[in-house]
């Protein structure tokens, strides 16, 4: 449980991040009090969602390494851990929102699949295998 806790930490770090990083995507609709992921084009608004590199700030927050389709933490020789699966769902905003209490806002959804190996008495067991989802949502504070 210890490092499910952990890695369920990071992995909401490293969604917040991205989140964060689509900063720059950001339609500023601050005075009607909401933001969303749209560019100006032409004279219309386009969705910009960045899904950015949550491997990537995983594999550097935890040390992970690459191998055949997971990222492994090891201590040691020993694997402590590996996760798989990541799905990441962006929810935008919608432009001119009916809903002006901001209920939706710009939502990043994300599972991802979490296998402990697990031994006792020298026997080892089925992994421990869970999905773990984190949630972030964008609020602009200005």
């Amino acid at each position: 449980m210890i490092i499910a806790q952990g890695v369920r930490d990071a992995v909401q770090s490293a969604v917040i991040s991205t989140v964060n990083d689509s900063y720059d995507n950001v339609y500023h609709g601050v005075r009607e009090g909401y933001s969303g992921a749209y560019q100006p084009s032409a004279d219309e608004f386009e969705e910009s969602l960045d899904y950015g590199d949550i491997y990537g700030r995983l594999d550097n927050l935890l040390e992970l390494r690459q191998e055949n389709g997971y990222h492994v933490k090891y201590a040691g020789d020993e694997a402590e851990f590996r996760l798989s699966n990541l799905s990441v769902h962006l929810r935008n905003m919608p432009l001119a929102p009916s809903d002006p209490d901001n209920a939706n806002g710009y939502l990043a959804d994300a599972v991802i699949r979490l296998e402990v190996p697990m031994r006792f008495g020298g026997n080892i067991l089925p992994p421990m295998t869970i999905n773990l989802r984190v949630q972030a949502k964008y609020m602009p504070l200005f």
